[in-house]
């Protein structure tokens, strides 16, 4: 027979233990050393991602969202004429048109993308409208276009007259084929795999930002390959290539020839292998690796670089070839830019 009273009794000892037993596991696991000193922190690949980063910390120095920040930090490289390999002023594709590509995507999961759109400055923000605006995660071309212009954003001509410059004087020996890494022609015509990888890789700034309350954002954009076909998608919008982010793990991103990658959904991977309780830097060598023993003799002309941070605040970045770098601001180092470790 039911005896109430001792169903009572007996339940409220399960909970006495339950809770006991909760605090005893909480006592046992030590506060991660350093966590508070770290926090809040952002990470950007390359060295433009110091100016990038002094303006997403003026968002996360407030208390403000990781999310508002890798937005607002990125829109730096975005608008500054001077980088051909980010927004406006990118060097165009192989038809003189400068498309771009950015994805976002913050703690909840949440993300948005813009690929191969013309005429917008910011795409990062455009990407975040898709986000919150949609119910897709990407857009393309004409519609993404579309949307922008629906969304209040303003068209104008993204291609600056140095850009232009360097477009037409590309075209006089240019061949009307994909070829990988075909921007290397650009800077030696001769011989384009002589160049260090970092002298033509630097087409991304990738964004992690975690916020005084523990949450991970992160941002990445692009102008893509120069000179590449009509169309092509890299790496950078793409989730899971480019970017992700897991706030209970920590987030990655990526940089250089995204068609490699894509291969290896190389920022998923990274974050799983962190997951799995690898060092950012171990994780990020790991994904480098997969690159290279799945193509060495392709790996060797060409470059990706892998940054990482984890939910402790710690990070770390590897890369193929020498000359990746990665800049870091939090309280106590604004400007601090990293040389990350590589294969060759």
């Amino acid at each position: 027979m039911f005896n109430r009273r001792k169903f009572i009794k007996a339940s409220a000892l399960s909970a006495g233990l339950l809770a006991i037993d909760k605090t005893s596991i909480a006592n046992a696991i030590p506060a991660s050393p350093g966590q508070a000193k770290n926090l809040p922190i952002v990470i950007s690949t390359w060295d433009f991602g110091i100016a990038a980063n002094a303006d997403a910390w003026k968002v996360l120095s407030k208390g403000g969202r990781s999310l508002d920040a890798v937005e607002q930090g990125v829109w730096v490289p975005e608008a500054d004429e001077k980088n051909q390999t980010v927004g406006y002023g990118g060097l165009p594709d192989r038809d003189g048109k400068v498309t771009l590509d950015a994805c976002i995507m913050d703690e909840l999961g949440n993300c948005g993308a813009v690929l191969a759109l013309e005429h917008i400055k910011h795409p990062i923000s455009v990407a975040r409208k898709v986000m919150e605006k949609t119910p897709h995660v990407m857009l393309a071309g004409d519609g993404a276009l579309q949307f922008a212009l629906e969304q209040g954003f303003k068209k104008e001509n993204l291609l600056t007259p140095s850009s232009e410059k360097a477009w037409k004087e590309w075209l006089k020996a240019a061949k009307y084929e994909p070829v990988m890494n075909i921007e290397n022609r650009h800077y030696d015509q001769a011989a384009p795999q002589k160049l260090p990888g970092n002298q033509y890789n630097h087409d991304t700034i990738g964004m992690l930002a975690i916020d005084a309350k523990g949450n991970i954002s992160g941002a990445c954009t692009t102008s893509g390959m120069a000179y590449k076909l009509h169309g092509r998608i890299g790496d950078s919008p793409i989730i899971g290539a480019g970017l992700f982010v897991d706030n209970e793990v920590g987030g990655a991103t990526s940089t250089g020839v995204g068609e490699e990658v894509i291969r290896n959904v190389g920022s998923f991977l990274v974050v799983e292998l962190m997951r799995q309780g690898y060092t950012p830097e171990a994780a990020c060598k790991e994904a480098v690796m997969r690159i290279i023993k799945k193509k060495p003799e392709t790996a060797k002309n060409i470059q990706v670089g892998f940054l990482a941070i984890n939910k402790k605040g710690e990070y770390g970045a590897y890369a193929i070839q020498q000359g990746f770098s990665y800049a870091v601001c939090n309280a106590e180092k604004q400007d601090l830019l990293i040389k990350g470790k590589s294969y060759y």
